[in-house]
């Protein structure tokens, strides 16, 4: 028998096809939900069985999404890593059956005396209940003798049933028969950076690269570049992602702006990866050796940074693999080897691994060299185009480092068709990039965000980067800095997790021509900038940087990915999202809410009416409150229908703070 007594159906979280395990970070709140009902008109309950990772088993009753829909669910913060099971209880509420027929019946006059002996006997026979406690035990026979009592008026024994003791000793017990369990799911709670940072990419060759007279360039080391991280750190990121690290190929190596033509001081990209230096578990020379590298590491611990590296599998024509494993590439008829193509770019400096040559050996290194970075300390990975790779070999390689290593994050580059941007999730990628830089529009980011809150948010983490060095979109290079700042704010107050590339708080926007990437661009030449000088001048959006990541650290509501709710605005331009927490999660003892009202037109000044739905952040309908803009500083008394008006050329963005329900008016 596939079904109980009591159907339960349509466990969540967990995965379609439940092939693998939900996943969630430690801290997520997660929704537990299920569909169950029975037959006729008696009433059910359904409760939440949790069994965290040191076997402590909690019970948590459920409550009906909404009447009539037979969806159940109940939300539970998941405090630990690890591994944690569920199943769900449903059974026949006996109790609350019986109360219902008789709130009807007795005062109608109908069997009477026959209501009040059905309750008599619920109550007396769950108070000899033994596995009850006594005092639960008590509190039942009063309720049982107070029914009972035909001295008492009718008002007041049906008023039994009211007592907030009784309640409470029904909350975790009810009275129930015909209990019906589900089978049990999993939910693998990863560490909390597997969920909730903020990231920021720089090439550590441009962090103090100096130009000479006569032309030539010196590199910036590691050691140069550790320079860079308390800067970093001030603006409240905690996730450093480096570009490979590793030698690079000489062998058509690309120059400026990825051409052909190459002079003696061009770099070459650092994902055309080998040389006669070594390979994926080696460092480029000109960055210094793995002790400079070690020093680095430990810069950035000392300042707060995680570093993430970049796990590229590939190579450049001089990889000592190609010489040592031929068979790990494709040789074509011609006795050339493949290069990278996506057509119509090509990557003449990069042979693509064939993953169906030697796939023992292939994950064999793969695992070593992942071994290698973690030995030195590395736990975040930033893996480059897994989608151009077997789904079953990153199934594979994730496993076997997370059961060595469960600390271990890998953050999916996979801007690809969905289906398959999913898969990497749901196989183990912790993170993923997804396609947030090109949704502009108001429809677009609706129907973008809350999908990600939803839809998929059981099995992938999205990162929101803003830029990357790979990406510079149209709305970027012709948006000016109203773009920046709404892109950024964006990014910060919608997921859990966002990023940025090095140039974005200095409003990097012109493209190379034919190209959504910046002009002389960083993958194949030195980019020293002047950083403080940008930010005395004015010019800078580091400030604005800080203040979102301080409002980020400030806000709890801020660290989750499922609590977001699109409101509605009378403007195409205008996206309204809330994100909230109440005080039974934030640890600090009361509710936490943020309303996010965006001009998403950096050209223009918006004037508008938002309506809001007040219960989605923890209000009454009809509640009039007070919000701050955590932006500005203002405060704005507010109800479900506000004016707003957003000027793109100097504030495109309210952050508002719910402060909490006030008497009055709402004013613009």
């Amino acid at each position: 028998m596939r079904v109980g007594r009591i159907p339960v159906l349509d466990l969540s979280p967990q995965l379609n096809d439940n092939m693998w395990p939900a996943r969630a970070f430690a801290g997520e709140v997660v929704p537990f939900g299920a569909t169950a009902f029975r037959e006729g008109h008696d009433l059910i309950g359904v409760s939440l069985y949790l069994v965290a990772p040191d076997g402590t088993e909690t019970v948590h009753p459920m409550t009906l999404a909404a009447p009539g829909t037979d969806r159940w669910k109940v939300d539970v913060l998941l405090p630990t890593q690890g591994r944690w099971t569920y199943r769900l209880r449903a059974y026949s509420d006996d109790l609350a059956t019986w109360a219902h027929n008789a709130e009807i019946k007795i005062p109608a006059g109908i069997d009477v005396d026959l209501m009040f002996l059905i309750g008599e006997e619920l109550l007396t026979s769950a108070a000899r209940d033994t596995s009850r406690t006594a005092p639960e035990r008590r509190v039942l026979q009063a309720a049982a003798t107070t029914v009972a009592d035909t001295a008492k008026p009718i008002a007041l024994r049906l008023g039994a049933l009211e007592s907030d003791k009784l309640r409470a000793a029904l909350h975790a017990h009810p009275i129930a028969s015909l209990e019906s369990f589900s089978s049990e799911r999993t939910v693998i709670v990863e560490r909390t950076r597997a969920g909730v940072g903020s990231w920021y990419e720089f090439f550590p060759r441009s962090e103090g690269a100096k130009r000479a007279a006569d032309g030539s360039w010196t590199s910036g080391t590691f050691r140069t570049a550790a320079k860079r991280l308390p800067q970093v750190a001030a603006m409240g990121f905690d996730v450093l992602y480096l570009p490979p690290i590793h030698p690079i190929g000489a062998a058509f190596r690309k120059g400026p702006n990825n051409s052909l033509t190459v002079g003696p001081q061009d770099p070459g990209s650092p994902w055309a990866i080998g040389s006669a230096d070594g390979g994926h578990d080696a460092i480029h020379p000109d960055l210094g050796t793995m002790a400079d590298f070690s020093y680095f590491l430990g810069r950035a611990r000392k300042v707060g940074l995680d570093v993430a590296l970049d796990f590229a599998l590939q190579a450049s024509p001089d990889h000592p693999w190609v010489t040592e494993h031929p068979e790990w590439f494709t040789t074509l008829p011609d006795g050339t080897i493949a290069y990278a193509e996506n057509p119509p770019k090509k990557y003449q400096d990069i042979y693509p691994i064939n993953f169906d040559n030697d796939p023992a050996g292939i994950r064999a290194e793969a695992l070593r060299i992942l071994r290698h970075w973690i030995a030195l300390g590395v736990t975040i990975f930033r893996v480059d185009n897994p989608h151009t790779k077997p789904l079953d070999f990153w199934e594979w390689l994730i496993h076997e480092v997370n059961a060595e290593h469960p600390d271990v994050v890998f953050l999916a580059e996979a801007f690809t068709r969905p289906a398959l941007m999913q898969a990497l999730g749901k196989v183990g990628f912790q993170q993923s990039y997804t396609y947030f830089t090109w949704r502009n529009t108001k429809k677009e980011l609706e129907e973008f965000l809350h999908g990600l809150a939803t839809a998929t948010a059981d099995f992938l983490r999205p990162n929101l980067f803003v830029n990357t060095p790979d990406i510079l979109t149209e709305y970027l290079q012709f948006g000016g800095p109203a773009a920046f700042k709404i892109r950024a704010a964006l990014a910060a107050m919608a997921a859990p997790t966002w990023g940025m590339y090095a140039g974005f708080e200095l409003l990097e926007n012109v493209a190379r021509m034919g190209a959504e990437e910046n002009i002389d661009n960083e993958k194949y030449e030195y980019r020293p900038r002047d950083w403080a000088g940008a930010e005395a001048l004015g010019a800078s959006l580091a400030p604005y940087i800080t203040r979102l990541n301080r409002i980020r650290s400030e806000h709890p509501a801020l660290r989750q990915l499922r609590n977001l709710d699109i409101h509605a605005s009378d403007d195409d331009s205008i996206l309204v999202f809330s994100k909230y927490l109440s005080a039974e999660f934030t640890g600090t003892g009361a509710d936490d809410a943020i309303i996010v009202v965006a001009n998403v037109d950096p050209h223009s000044v918006r004037e508008t009416t938002v309506h809001l739905d007040v219960t989605r952040f923890g209000l009454e309908p009809g509640a009039t409150y007070d919000v701050n803009d955590l932006i500005t500083g203002a405060t704005y008394t507010w109800s479900a229908d506000n004016f707003v008006r957003l000027d793109a050329f100097t504030e495109p963005v309210h952050i508002l703070r719910v402060l909490g329900r006030k008497p009055g008016k709402a004013r613009a």
